[in-house]
């Protein structure tokens, strides 16, 4: 069996987690939430008339001033949003599993025992996130 097989096993054996699983249950809320996927579309929209309004020559300091307020009014509730709050616990677990089996994968690749190798990284965490791939 070669690499490519194995790495698509990989990836089937992967979609077989709960975390896996999980994710998907997550999207599938999110995605069917109304009031999530309205404001989600009303932050879009702030998003894109501040940046016009930005562009402009003779921008509107005053409406860029309140379409930020908006904008992180709107991201506040997004992110209070309880299928988002279980989208993003499930991404983050998913998340780091994939990040753990590419890690091993590294690690053997550059010589590690592939009996014995293996990452966590919330051990590997300095504390500075400005050099973070990340973790959380």
């Amino acid at each position: 069996m070669d690499l490519i097989e194995l790495a698509r096993q990989l990836g089937a054996e992967i979609q077989n987690t709960e975390a896996y699983t999980n994710m998907i249950v997550a999207t599938n809320k999110a995605d069917a939430d109304k009031d999530l996927q309205d404001a989600i579309g009303k932050f879009n929209l702030t998003r894109l008339t501040i940046n016009n309004e930005a562009q402009k020559e003779d921008r509107d300091e005053e409406l860029i001033r309140t379409k930020n307020e908006e904008l992180r009014a709107i991201y506040a509730g997004i992110m209070e949003n309880e299928n988002m709050i279980a989208y993003n616990d499930a991404k983050t677990v998913l998340d780091n599993l994939v990040q753990r089996v590419t890690m091993i994968i590294n690690m053997c690749a550059e010589g590690a025992d592939p009996a014995t190798a293996d990452y966590d990284a919330s051990a590997s965490c300095g504390g500075n996130c400005s050099s973070c791939a990340g973790c959380h």
